[in-house]
């Protein structure tokens, strides 16, 4: 006979909560990273946090990103809304999105501005309980956006209005988003000044710099002065892949290696997403 107890994998609570399987993450949990230098475990709390992620192509940007995408993945409280120009690298996770985006600029600026009208709603419902962010037992679900290759919108695709739309778009969630419930992480392969402006760029609390160039492309995602400071990903070396500086906010950078997840396994975790999404 069989051993299998339905209430255990799915317990009951209170009248109108929302049973999630006891194997659940929650987008609450630290997210795992890598291994810094000194072999030590590195997490990283999404909520109330958004994330830059820049480096040369190869370097480790979309294995890192990917790590943040796989948890939030296996989370049933967070809804994923995708934008990836390259399409390749989030698509696996399309079956779990919310929304997904690719190569089409007038569906990332609708997504946007469904997204921006979600926030205003969130920051009504704070004005009326007279709090200054949003907590679990608000009732909102929390969002995780997540921007590959931010250069494609913002440089490559559209028209030079639409280009400009999409990075007010982009900063206006992630100035507002932290407090709102709503993550941003957006990456770039060419991180310049004119694809992360600083009145974007200063809104990330944490940064992730892979091996890049030159110094000002490092300061660019790190933070202005630090290449100054010793730290810079032009000292990364080619061969070293996965290996970047991670700087959490009012921190010094922290060399890390990511972790990094096989096509295969990504795609066993997308079905095991999948099934504890249905089940919650």
């Amino acid at each position: 006979m069989s051993s299998f107890d339905p209430r255990q994998v799915f317990p009951r609570r209170k009248p109108g909560a929302t049973p999630a399987p006891l194997s659940a993450l929650s987008i609450y949990n630290p997210a795992y990273l890598g291994l810094d230098a000194r072999g030590k475990r590195v997490h990283v709390t999404l909520p109330y946090r958004n994330i830059l992620i820049g480096g040369e192509p190869g370097a480790g940007k979309s294995v890192a990103q990917g790590n943040f995408v796989a948890h939030a993945a296996l989370c049933t409280d967070v809804d994923l809304i995708l934008i990836d120009g390259k399409i390749v690298e989030l698509l696996p996770y399309a079956p779990v999105a919310k929304e997904f985006v690719g190569n089409n600029m007038p569906k990332a600026l609708r997504v946007l501005k469904d997204l921006q009208a979600d926030l205003d709603e969130r920051y009504l419902h704070l004005a009326r309980n007279g709090r200054k962010k949003i907590v679990p037992g608000d009732g909102f679900r929390a969002k995780l956006l997540v921007v590959d290759e931010l250069a494609y919108f913002t440089v490559t695709v559209g028209t030079k209005e639409q280009q400009e739309e999409f990075r007010v778009l982009v900063r206006d969630i992630v100035a507002r988003g932290r407090a709102a419930g709503i993550i941003t992480i957006a990456s770039t392969q060419r991180p310049s000044a004119d694809i992360v402006p600083t009145s974007l760029r200063d809104l990330f609390g944490y940064r992730l710099a892979f091996r890049c160039a030159t110094d000002s492309s490092s300061d660019i995602i790190l933070g202005t002065g630090w290449a100054s400071q010793g730290h810079t990903a032009v000292d990364i070396a080619p061969e070293a892949l996965g290996v970047g500086l991670l700087r959490a906010e009012g921190g010094f950078p922290r060399r890390l290696k990511t972790a990094h997840l096989k096509d295969d396994e990504i795609n066993q975790l997308v079905r095991r997403a999948a099934y504890l999404r249905r089940a919650a």
